[in-house]
């Protein structure tokens, strides 16, 4: 006679209301005996091996790592790689169960005695012992933590334990998606099991309740923390670590509601003052700059925007003219924060630094010009001295994710369609909040997705910037409330963004024999492509546009 499959429930302690059930601790109680026993059902070794291929391996002999820190071994499945890739591991888990599994599984597969410790990471330094090159934490065990205490707890112990230029690779499902209605679970990644399925039975702010049903037909539940993409990120930045870049499925530039899960990799080493701050630009700054480094994209930008402004201007009329329409727009941004002789601005994303100019020799006040891109910074300077204002405005070297000056150093920060190019606009407005003095204006426009726009209609124009997401009206009225800035307004001009982007192209096109011999067709081409996606989705609805205003 066959026996009744254990049913998880039977064994996992959840009491009467398993949705009250939001405690660190818990997870001591859920993986029992019997779900250790089947998790590499779920995880399937040999589809995992094959879906993350060299990722984590790659990064971290990119970094010449040596030792290893692996401190949510789970059954073992990562602890086993990095012995087998000649990584010194070190092996800790909170679960002794888990443990005892990744120890077996360590001989089975190739005959390799693991070095386990048990360490509850809110104590690591406490129960593991020594330095390491690298820490990971994997398999979405990040999210066991329920309190915000315990967060910051478990990632100053690891930072502590990290090497001065170490670094801490840690993964997370995309709660993002779970939470805003668009989850839809490939299994293509991490749970790559055919058999087992993982699905979300309650989600709210604080709670992703998951259950796990196996071919026996018994069922385990998880409880777990649903962190968002970008709240993590800021926990790293707080806790020290110096430079996050976050992958999704292992691919650096991603849809943000398509990955299952994301990995940060975050970084220790400092950079002083004096070095490189190159260095320190996450993957999107360094693509944008890459971009504006180009000898095609400054021949284009120069020649066809008039090489003073590079952002959307406001049209009088269809066939308007593009340098005048820029110059509009600067106008009306500048009437806005109440500029004077004694006014500090700092212009974030300056380009050939037109505005600056503008409002140097308008009002007489000092700017600072940021800019990440070193051939635009040339010009800028070139064009400064030659208009005699180069005693008024600086101009530097960098990224607005990282902005080289004090707190309280400016009384208007500036931008002009620029944010869009941040992987991490939140680290953006944090920044800008810190340089703002108390009762300093921020004034700023960018290409924006509507509040609720279908991701389907900014995927062309996203993958054309390789980002992830775009900023929205809704999205940065919520930042700057979250950093304590008050709104003084919007003024929604989103019609003037297809015809901003229709007036370029018609004027690449009309000059194509002109621009053929000085820019290379493969850029022309992609060009004319991407002009034509924002102007589509510009007229769709799909895209908005205007200059914001909010003060500190």
């Amino acid at each position: 006679m066959r026996s009744r499959p254990i049913k998880g429930q039977d064994q996992q302690r959840f009491g009467d209301d398993p949705l009250a059930v939001r405690d660190t601790d818990h997870y001591k109680a859920e993986y029992v005996t019997g779900f250790v026993d089947k998790w590499d059902e779920l995880i399937d070794w040999k589809r995992r091996y094959e879906s993350e291929g060299r990722f984590f391996i790659d990064q971290l002999k990119e970094r010449g790592v040596r030792e290893v820190l692996d401190v949510a071994t789970g059954t073992g499945f990562h602890s086993v790689r990095l012995v087998e890739e000649g990584f010194e591991t070190v092996s800790a888990d909170g679960s002794p169960e888990m443990l005892a599994k990744a120890f077996s599984n360590g001989q089975s597969y190739g005959g390799h005695i693991l070095r386990v410790v048990q360490a509850d990471w809110r104590w690591l330094n406490r129960d593991v012992h020594g330095t390491y090159d690298a820490i990971i934490c994997l398999g979405n065990s990040f999210t066991h933590l329920f309190s915000e205490r315990d967060r910051r707890k478990a990632l100053a112990e690891f930072y502590a334990m990290l090497k001065h230029d170490g670094v801490l690779i840690i993964d997370q499902r995309n709660y993002d998606a779970l939470l805003d209605g668009k989850y839809g679970n490939k299994h293509t990644y991490y749970y790559c099991g055919e058999e087992v399925s993982a699905e979300p039975e309650h989600v709210d702010e604080g709670l992703a309740r998951f259950v796990y049903r196996f071919p026996d037909a018994s069922t385990y539940h998880l409880n777990m923390f649903p962190l968002r993409k970008n709240y993590m990120r800021r926990l790293l930045r707080e806790v020290g670590f110096q430079q996050v870049d976050t992958y999704g499925d292992f691919q650096e530039t991603y849809q943000g509601d398509e990955p299952d899960f994301f990995i940060h990799i975050a970084e220790k080493a400092y950079l002083r003052e004096g070095g490189d701050p190159a260095e320190r630009y996450s993957a999107a700054v360094r693509t944008a700059r890459d971009y504006y480094n180009s000898s095609d994209a400054d021949t284009f930008y120069h020649s066809v925007w008039g090489g003073t402004d590079i952002h959307i201007g406001l049209y009088e009329s269809a066939d308007g003219d593009i340098a005048e329409a820029s110059r509009r727009t600067v106008e009306r941004m500048a009437a806005k924060p109440g500029i004077g002789p004694d006014t500090r601005v700092i212009d974030i994303g300056s380009g050939y630094g037109g505005s600056a100019r503008y409002l140097a020799r308008t009002y007489g006040c000092r700017v600072t010009c940021l800019n990440l891109s070193e051939v635009e910074n040339e010009r800028n300077r070139r064009a400064n001295q030659e208009a005699g204002l180069d005693h008024l405005i600086e101009v530097v070297d960098g990224s607005f994710e990282d902005i080289p000056f004090q707190d309280n150093a400016f009384d208007v920060a500036w931008s002009q369609d620029a944010l869009l190019h941040s992987g991490d606009r939140p680290r953006v407005l944090e920044e800008v909040a810190r340089v703002l003095r108390a009762g300093g204006h921020f004034v700023f426009t960018d290409p924006m997705a509507a509040d609720g726009a279908p991701q389907k209609e900014l995927r062309p124009i996203l993958e054309r910037l390789h980002l992830d997401t775009m900023g929205t009206p809704g999205f940065y009225d919520r930042e700057t409330a979250r950093l304590g800035m008050s709104k003084v307004g919007f003024d929604d001009l989103s019609e003037q963004l297809p015809r901003h982007y229709g007036r370029v192209l018609e004027v690449t096109e009309a000059r194509g024999a002109e621009l053929a011999g000085k820019i290379s067709e493969a850029y022309l081409t992609r060009m004319k492509t991407g002009l034509r996606n924002w102007v589509r989705g510009g007229e769709s609805g799909s895209l908005a546009w205007g200059i914001l205003h909010y003060r500190a």
